[in-house]
């Protein structure tokens, strides 16, 4: 009899393949020509084969297998990973950090944060750039047509990114099944015809190539790491498969087939050294090429997705813990309020996307780009894990230390290999990430600024209930809703609303949405209601910061309204700040300019939490930066 648990779990993992293992999957397609390319090859000398090979196999296994998919897995909050959620780890009372610590950890998370939006410009571009390339293996007058092949694929991408890819979605999995299934059977196929190739399994190969070529030898470190990119996002997407489901998905499917296919690589190199141009399309006779570079071309276009997606999902969290401006966001599937659609965000990465195409032109030239921010990355999460096993897991240093420092050394050469290429394009996406962390850090210093501003002079809202009790203030019919950052004192729009108006609804609501430090709110963090008199109410509510609020709906059950009652007496009173930079306060002024610019392009919290535009009234407040 048929477990439908069992069949669900392994339909999970499945589903996995094709989000997860998209970046690393399509890792054969460029990683091992470039460690060749960059590396001292000789057809005369294994060791220039087995060798970078070898560092390849070992990478898969010390940071894909035992870092990330048995170690790093298990610092999930309430079953989610990422950055973010590794900084709300260690921001537990047990991990026991002073303030001027936790400070610091901020500054990561925006760092590991920018990394991966470097990261996600890259991965679209040369993955779809690599597999497009094929082309040139069935015919070399097909040269000319890669770049515009590619750009038509990628701007098809990002055009069918407000549709969403709920529909389409299903089969990326098996897609992506086949794909891992063909890389392995290649591998084999050429492991058959040069057996002598499995000798790369052997870590000997690897440290002999890195003894013997010296810093050159090191220098090819920023090429193996082409072999282990998409670690971040992977471990990223754990809230969305769950541990078990990654961990087959990958030791049963998708780890075998890149170990198999990267030998049959070697194989066929040492068999044709030739092929060191294009190792990964010259695995199959001609008249295969055509349905490989097909099937390579989709399983790009996956992994393009995987990595936009993930995108929009950093950006999401970015924004509701105050690291970015709140941005529009489209729910693509009603069903799933996971699945959304940033347009501002999508633009960005389709113009980065296509420039990195068109400027760099192949994707052996986009390879050199690539390793920096990848391997920063990888550091980052090495050194919080190295915080998170001592201080939060207790675990006695032989278990806890030791392996993660040789983590940490061994993606030092990375950062040491990529470091070389940095005037060959790796300065490119270290840019890229520093102006996302000036944006980043101008937008979190400017919002605590101007709530020090906001709060200088806030009246307690005793004031105004006495003069509500004393019928002081004529009241009219409805229910309105002042929106406030704070969860305490009277809201600067209720001030000004009264001293326009000169009165104030029937029923009173002073709204504070909160974002949590946790991915989830629980059912009973959703929200809190203080009635301060009768018809005058504090409301706050409570989102994780994976969440995608309802602010509606939850405000109604927090009154107690049937959505579709008297929703229509609601209205939303949002305060609209008119910024000015001739404030005394201690920031420079360009960074206010910068603050100032990045306020107007926000969207108002009204708009974001998608309240009825009908039911809402902005009232403009002068500040001074």
């Amino acid at each position: 009899m048929n477990n439908p648990h069992h069949a669900r779990s392994w339909a999970v993992a499945v589903a996995a393949l094709g989000v997860v293992y998209g970046d690393i999957g399509t890792s054969p397609l460029y990683a091992l020509r470039e460690c060749l390319a960059e590396g001292r090859f000789h057809a005369n000398d294994p060791v220039t084969i087995l060798g970078p090979v070898s560092l390849m196999l070992w990478s898969l296994i010390l940071i894909v297998s035992i870092k990330y998919l048995l170690i790093l897995v298990r610092a999930t909050n309430q079953g989610e990973g990422g950055v973010f959620a590794l900084l709300s780890i260690l921001r537990h009372p047990e991990a026991g950090l002073k303030k001027e610590h936790l400070k610091w950890l901020g500054l990561f998370a925006i760092v590991g944060a920018a990394l991966l939006y470097g990261d996600g410009v890259i991965t679209p571009a040369i993955s779809v750039l690599s597999a497009v390339e094929g082309l040139e293996e069935i015919n070399h007058e097909f040269e000319k047509y890669v770049v515009p092949v590619a750009v038509a694929i990628l701007l098809a991408i990002f055009l069918v990114q407000r549709h969403g890819t709920h529909r389409i979605g299903a089969g990326f999995g098996p897609i992506m099944l086949i794909w891992f299934g063909v890389l392995g059977f290649l591998g084999i196929y050429n492991l058959i015809q040069h057996p002598g190739a499995v000798a790369a399994l052997s870590p000997h190969y690897g440290v002999r190539y890195l003894l013997e070529h010296g810093h050159h030898g090191l220098g090819i470190m920023g090429s193996v790491l082409l072999c282990v990119t998409g670690c971040e996002a992977l471990y990223a997407d754990i809230g969305h498969f769950g541990r078990t489901a990654m961990q087959r998905s990958w030791f049963l499917v998708a780890y075998p087939g890149l170990t198999l296919n990267y030998l049959g690589q070697a194989a066929l190199v040492l068999r044709d050294p030739s092929a060191h141009e294009s190792p990964f399309f010259r695995l199959v006779p001609q008249s295969w090429l055509l349905p490989l570079v097909i099937l390579s071309t989709l399983a790009t276009i996956i992994a393009s997705q995987a990595m936009i997606t993930g995108v929009f999902s950093l950006t999401q969290q970015a924004v509701q813990l105050g690291f970015l401006p709140r941005l529009k966001i489209k729910h693509t599937n009603p069903h799933v309020r996971g699945q959304i659609y940033l347009p501002q965000i999508n633009l960005l990465l389709c113009v980065c996307c296509l420039a990195l195409v068109l400027a760099f032109g192949s994707s052996s030239k986009l390879a050199a780009a690539y390793g920096l921010t990848v391997s920063a990355n990888m550091m980052l999460s090495g050194a919080l894990l190295l915080i998170v096993v001592t201080r939060l897991w207790k675990w006695p240093w032989w278990k806890g230390m030791v392996p993660v420092i040789l983590f940490l050394m061994w993606e030092s050469t990375y950062v040491a290999g990529s470091l070389a290429k940095l005037f060959h394009g790796a300065w490119m996406p270290l840019l890229l990430t520093l102006l996302l962390w000036i944006l980043m850090k101008t937008w979190q210093d400017g919002r605590a600024l101007l709530w020090r501003i906001m709060t200088r002079g806030q009246i307690p809202i005793v004031h105004l209930l006495g003069e509500l009790e004393n019928k002081r203030i004529p009241r009219v019919r409805g229910t309105g809703v002042f929106m406030s950052g704070s969860s305490d004192g009277m809201p600067l729009v209720l001030l000004h609303h009264l001293k326009h108006n000169k009165s104030l609804h029937e029923r009173v609501v002073l709204l504070t949405v909160q974002f949590l430090e946790e991915p989830h709110a629980t059912k009973e963090e959703r929200f809190t209601v203080t009635e301060l008199m009768p018809d005058f109410y504090r409301v706050v509510l409570r989102y994780g910061f994976v969440e995608s609020p309802d602010v509606m709906r939850d405000l109604c059950r927090a009154l107690a309204v049937k959505r579709g009652g008297d929703m229509s007496n609601i209205s939303f009173y949002q305060a609209r700040e008119l910024l000015l930079p001739t404030g005394k306060s201690g920031m420079m002024p360009w960074r206010k300019k910068l603050f100032i610019f990045l306020s107007r392009i926000a969207r108002p919290a009204t708009g974001y939490f998608d309240l009825p535009s009908r039911q809402v009234i902005e009232l403009g407040i002068q500040m001074e930066l």
